[in-house]
C-alpha cells in the first residue's frame, strides 16, 4: 500500500514539474508605448527583461513574471506600456491602466 501512495505521488510531482516547465516556455512581452534609448536590462517578476526599442522580453519567465505587479515594475523602469503578456493572453486594459499608473512620474525623478 505505501508502494502505492509513494509512485501516485512521485507520479504527480512530475507531472506538475512538466506542466511548470511548458510555461515557462513563453516569453513574456512588453511592447512599450515610446522606444527606449538605449538597451536595458533589469529584474522583475523573477525574470531577466531585456529591452531594446519598443519591447521588453524576459524569456525565462517564472510563474511570477505575467503578472500586474510584474508590469507594474516593467513601466517604471521604461515608462508606459501599451501591451503586456504571454503568448496570446495578455493583460486587459483596467489591469494595463493600473500598470501604467506610476511610470510617467517615476521616469521624471529621473
Amino acid at each position: 500500500m505505501k508502494l502505492q501512495t509513494l509512485s501516485a505521488a512521485c507520479a504527480a510531482a512530475i507531472t506538475l514539474s512538466f506542466a511548470g516547465g511548458a510555461f515557462a516556455a513563453d516569453v513574456v512581452t512588453a511592447k512599450l508605448a515610446a522606444p527606449v534609448a538605449e538597451k536595458t536590462k533589469f529584474i522583475a517578476g523573477g525574470a531577466i527583461f531585456v529591452c531594446e526599442a519598443d519591447a521588453c522580453v524576459a524569456s525565462a519567465p517564472t510563474s511570477q513574471t505575467f503578472a500586474s505587479s510584474t508590469c507594474k515594475v516593467v513601466a517604471k523602469n521604461v515608462g508606459a506600456i501599451a501591451a503586456f503578456g504571454v503568448g496570446a493572453k495578455t493583460l486587459d486594459a483596467g489591469k494595463l491602466d493600473a500598470c501604467n499608473a506610476g511610470a510617467s512620474t517615476q521616469l521624471a525623478k529621473r
